[in-house]
């Protein structure tokens, strides 16, 4: 019993010292998975903005790196003077991944891809030392990696005429947190653009949606160039896009879907709002834009020096009985919709010829217009405004038939849009 017992407890302690060996290595491995890289590629705020949401990264941190003699803080690193001083440090951000999802190769190709490392000490309109591409490591297997990817977007970029790389790779030195505004700065600030500086090349053409813009090289068109993740993008769409109704067809597009179209404002921006005539750019605005501003630029687009322009955005008044009106004035059953956002505004059904030479109802859409006071010319009035675009379109007058309002609306920034099921 004696030697059964002692073999027991032998067996007992031998597995004991079995499951802190296989514990020990399991808290091992649950940590030398997780690994950091510093990049830099412009501005840190769109570069930290595209690593968060990159599958795989645990945490991405803006900061300055790599710099010697002057003081790691942002007012001191876009001084003038540092502007092109060698010793500045440059604008990055360290990305800690878990390599069990992700693996470096992974993340150079979304750092190659989400900038122009052709150009040197800049990216876009962001110009000094400190907006250097760099790739920055904590061992020569990593440098080895870093150049092996260059070498091979390279030969990608030569194909397209671009110059040579200026990617600088070299082991991280040092590396300072950026000030707390700077640490997910595009989420704190909703307002303004994405910095996309990237030239639409990728390593894998799978990666490349095929787009076909054969169908926007004639007429007027609208382009929206978005890229994944822009929080600005998403707040033109929320705030002004998902309700355009217009007539000038609207597409959305990402940096590497341009093809084909004689686009003159540099692609660096997100969003960038084209406004195309015949795959041309006339008019663009970079960043985003308010309903108003949106319908602005659209106006000046679409209605160019008109009276419907006058109309619509200096309170003008139509000639009476102008063409717009003789048009409209006995068209079949259907709605008069904004020129600009195509809403619905007034139906044919409350329209009556009230002989004064402009377009007349007794109603409007519900929800479709706003009234403000109007106090010019010496007269109080009421005057008419489109709520989806905020353009002029008449006034309100308590004079309509059988006690009813009369809508005085002008015609030139309206289009009529028929009952398709009479």
């Amino acid at each position: 019993m004696y030697k059964i017992h002692k073999l027991n407890k032998l067996i007992l302690v031998l597995f004991f010292l079995k499951s802190i060996s296989i514990f020990s290595s399991d808290l091992v491995n649950s940590t030398n998975h997780i690994k950091t890289i510093v990049f830099g590629a412009g501005c840190f705020w769109s570069v930290e903005k595209k690593f968060q949401e990159t599958y795989g990264v645990i945490d991405v941190e803006s900061g300055y790196a790599n710099g010697t003699n002057i003081e790691p803080v942002y007012k001191e690193i876009i001084k003038r003077e540092n502007r092109f001083n060698p010793d500045n440090y440059a604008e990055v951000v360290k990305v800690t991944y878990n390599n069990n999802k992700t693996n470096l190769e992974n993340l150079l190709k979304t750092f190659f891809e989400m900038h122009d490392p052709t150009q040197e000490n800049r990216q876009g309109n962001d110009i000094g030392v400190q907006y250097r591409s760099v790739i920055l490591t904590s061992s020569e297997e990593e440098i080895m990696l870093s150049k092996k990817m260059k070498n091979i977007y390279q030969k990608l970029l030569s194909e397209k005429g671009y110059g040579t790389i200026k990617t600088n790779i070299k082991e991280l030195t040092n590396f300072y947190l950026a000030e707390n505004y700077h640490q997910d700065y595009l989420k704190k600030n909703p307002n303004g653009y994405c910095p996309d500086n990237s030239t639409g090349i990728v390593f894998s053409k799978k990666l490349k949606q095929t787009i076909n813009n054969k169908n926007i090289l004639s007429g007027k068109k609208i382009i929206i160039l978005e890229a994944d993740g822009c929080p600005y993008c998403y707040k033109l769409r929320e705030d002004v896009l998902n309700d355009y109704l217009g007539s000038i067809d609207l597409h959305f597009r990402k940096s590497d879907q341009l093809d084909g179209l004689d686009l003159k404002t540099p692609t660096w921006a997100t969003p960038t709002i084209y406004f195309l005539e015949g795959g041309k750019e006339v008019s663009s605005h970079q960043g985003y834009l308010s309903n108003k501003k949106f319908y602005e630029a659209l106006g000046k687009f679409k209605l160019g020096k008109t009276e419907a322009y006058n109309v619509a955005f200096n309170e003008g008044t139509d000639p009476t009985y102008c063409k717009e009106y003789e048009l409209f004035k006995n068209t079949p059953d259907g709605f008069f919709i904004d020129k600009l956002s195509g809403a619905p505004l007034f139906s044919t059904e409350h329209r009556f010829n009230s002989k004064t030479g402009w377009l007349s109802f007794t109603e409007a859409v519900e929800d479709s217009v706003t009234e403000h006071m109007d106090y010019s010319y010496g007269m109080v009035r009421v005057e008419i405004r489109s709520k989806s675009s905020g353009i002029h379109l008449g006034h309100v007058f308590n004079d309509g038939p059988h006690g009813k309002p009369r809508y005085c609306i002008n015609a030139t920034v309206l289009e009529f849009l028929p009952n398709l099921d009479t």
